[in-house]
């Protein structure tokens, strides 16, 4: 009851309100309004800070400069899930290295396993369809022929035969071992029918971080083939790799001292 006297004593107290003419209205209307200024919140999202700390790298200093933000910019370049490739220190520019493969049928090689299970009724032989294996390994000497460098060893997968050409397609993916030069991996399409080019995938020894491209030319299928390897990312090769071949043709064979692995017509360690 109390507090009920108050406030209606208090409002007696408070002046009237003031009516407005339609004229003061309409001034009050029209009278410009200042500018509404919404200063920006000093603190950073979240997502912000996450986009910062992925793309620059921790610093002791809260000054920014030129300077750091090329050291940043280093930063992120080498922390790149894909950096550039690089050649080794002194790599030369692509060599060629001529290598002649040779089956000289003392090796069991070439074995065939005709896992499509489809033959040639008339020949009795296989005829080669897709997922048929042709595990191999051959000799391999020098360009020269002159000396016996090492052997071949891989698998090739049947991919297509085309009757008309009497021939094949395989997915072949083999290595050239060196002896103590080391070796050479390669992987591609091979057709017994013409010649090829297969990706060189590696490597070890004097051909470590070797990239490049090897073109295989059948002489005569499948005992006598030429390869002409260009090699790019290692340091030049040593001269008995590098010799003047020995034009490719059907008749070619190895000298006598590198068949018998002669000492002098024989690489260092050669593979066997």
């Amino acid at each position: 009851m109390a507090s009920s006297r108050s406030s209606a004593a208090f409002s007696s107290h408070l002046p009237s309100p003031r009516k407005l003419t339609s004229s003061q209205m309409q001034s009050i209307s029209l009278r410009p309004h200042p500018p509404t200024h919404i200063s920006k919140p000093r603190s950073i999202s979240l997502r912000t800070r996450c986009a910062q700390a992925q793309t620059t790298p921790f610093s002791s200093s809260s000054n920014s400069s030129p300077s750091s933000s090329s050291s940043a910019d280093q930063h992120v370049q080498q922390a790149s899930p894909h950096p550039a490739r690089t050649s080794r220190a002194g790599a030369a520019p692509m060599q060629e290295m001529f290598v002649y493969e040779l089956n000289e049928k003392d090796r069991n090689s070439p074995a065939y396993l005709p896992f499509s299970l489809k033959f040639d009724i008339g020949k009795g032989l296989p005829s080669g369809a897709l997922g048929d294996l042709v595990p191999f390994t051959n000799k391999l000497y020098d360009g020269t022929l002159q000396t016996r460098l090492g052997i071949t060893a891989g698998m090739c997968i049947l991919i297509k035969h085309y009757p008309e050409k009497n021939g094949h397609r395989y997915e072949a993916v083999f290595s050239f071992y060196f002896g103590d030069y080391g070796h050479i991996s390669v992987q591609g399409s091979y057709l017994t029918f013409e010649d090829s080019t297969l990706a060189i995938t590696g490597g070890s020894g004097i051909f470590t971080g070797v990239y490049g491209v090897v073109k295989l030319h059948q002489i005569v299928y499948p005992t006598k083939l030429f390869y002409t390897f260009q090699l790019q990312g290692i340091p030049p090769l040593p001269s008995e790799l590098t010799r003047t071949p020995v034009p490719p043709s059907p008749s070619v064979r190895a000298s006598p001292s590198a068949m018998r692995t002669r000492p002098g017509s024989v690489a260092p360690n050669f593979t066997d």
